[in-house]
């Protein structure tokens, strides 16, 4: 939706919110409406230079916490109070915004019988929430509070029910939901054939190592780990508000590499620690197994097995995170960082010199690219680098392109028989559909 306002999007989450299955009482629409204009006018102030960003949640101090789990991890959110209330206002959120950095800390929202907005605290523990949506964690926390709105840009708001985004406010866009492109599609197709060494790879493990086992029980796990390496790269690329370039293909025609380099660590990296996720599952299994048989003992070489494997696994996870950031800071230099399909860095700072460009380009609104949904469009509107991603994935077929603007924003370009086609709206961070939202009739 273009030229919305604030306004839209709270109509959009009030909507949502009206088929929740949340026994919590949903806020009016007068609420909503000044929660988001008052955070969308704040995110383009500064604080110290810096832009604000912040995140909120809207929670009940009266009850914060309606239904605690019976067993509370150590690492779950608390709520710390303020001896008094503040206004929720664009002042107030901005000398807040110093002491709660969003990728930490929330600051706890309500409102009064009379309407009025009001900040009574702050939540702990949000680093955990933010790992998991990075892929840096394989388990979420519980969420407090009814939802949470994060500014991290100017002009943008993300609402997001547990771990969902219900919507995004970028500027005056509205985005209801970002395309799944790595999971369906012909995006995802290519990811999970590019992932073909991997899967190879395990096949053999598994024929030499658990002969029992069935690869086609861990063929999904393969795939679903080679996508998340190039989500976590792309997620880190979109943190340095640089803007570059990353091309997948096997052909290095019309490409002049400025720094040249071999680095496969990433791949080895990501086979290692498919292994040893491998051998640390079945050793659990084979514990639990045993002892829910009325066993009440295990054997030492399973226990030190099961321990090797997890503490192995750990640390190729921190060799994977390192690999991350050291290609992810390549695309800080003006040109493309180039792979291949097994995801072996050539090198960065490359320039296409592919001229020919296609008369038209499609926009695809669904991931599956559908030809009915495709909308046409000239080339010409984008800028340089978006033109020659397009040239080159144009005049080179089996390539996927993927373009990150300044401002965050992906882009993914690959033929598909005489089109070009162009992927907006990305989904990158690991959303979840909540089971607390119904769908809408």
């Amino acid at each position: 939706m273009v030229n919305a306002k604030p306004k839209d999007l709270a109509l959009h989450v009030l909507e949502k919110l009206k088929h929740s299955k949340l026994s919590l009482p949903i806020p009016p629409m007068v609420i909503l409406e000044e929660l988001f204009e008052t955070l969308f006018f704040a995110s383009m102030r500064t604080e110290e230079s810096d832009l604000i960003k912040v995140t909120v949640t809207l929670i009940d101090p009266e009850n914060p916490d309606p239904r605690p789990p019976r067993e509370v991890v150590a690492e779950r959110w608390s709520v710390i109070r303020f001896d008094q209330h503040m206004e929720f206002t664009i002042k107030n959120l901005v000398k807040l915004s110093k002491a709660s950095d969003p990728s930490t800390t929330s600051l706890a929202v309500y409102y009064n019988q009379e309407g009025g907005l009001y900040i009574w605290g702050m939540i702990d523990q949000a680093i955990h929430y933010q790992s998991f949506l990075n892929y840096e964690s394989e388990s979420g926390s519980e969420q407090p509070g009814l939802f949470q709105v994060l500014v991290n840009d100017i002009g943008t708001l993300d609402v997001l029910f547990d771990y969902e985004l219900l919507a995004r406010l970028k500027q005056n866009v509205l985005i209801p939901r970002y395309l799944d492109v790595f999971t369906i599609g012909p995006v995802s197709k290519i990811l999970k054939a590019n992932a073909g060494h991997l899967k190879e790879e395990l096949k053999g493990f598994l024929k030499s190592e658990y002969p029992e086992e069935d690869f086609a029980d861990w063929e999904s796990f393969a795939d679903g780990l080679w996508i998340q390496t190039l989500s976590r790269l792309l997620l880190r690329v979109q943190n340095y508000h640089h803007g570059g370039g990353i091309l997948i293909t096997n052909n290095e025609e019309d490409i002049d590499i400025k720094y040249k380099i071999y680095y496969d660590r990433l791949k080895l990296a990501v086979s290692k620690y498919a292994k040893e996720s491998i051998n640390n599952y079945l050793a659990e299994w084979l514990i639990e197994d045993h002892l829910a048989s009325g066993k009440r003992s295990i054997t030492k070489d399973w226990y030190l097995e099961q321990s090797r494997s997890l503490f192995s696994r750990e640390q190729i996870a921190d060799e994977i995170k390192g690999c991350i950031s050291f290609l992810a800071s390549h695309t800080c230099v003006d040109g493309v960082l180039l792979f291949d399909a097994d995801m072996i860095s050539k090198g960065f700072g490359a320039v296409l010199k592919a001229k020919k460009s296609p008369r038209k380009i499609y926009i695809s609104p669904t991931a599956t690219a559908t030809p009915k949904s495709l909308v046409p469009t000239d080339p010409l509107h984008f800028g340089t680098r978006h033109r020659s991603m397009i040239s080159y994935c144009w005049n080179y077929p089996g390539s996927l392109g993927l373009v990150i603007s300044q401002d965050g924003d992906i882009r993914a370009f690959h033929r598909i028989e005489d089109k070009l086609i162009m992927w907006e709206n990305i989904k990158t961070q690991q959303f979840l559909k909540s089971r607390k939202l119904k769908k809408n009739k």
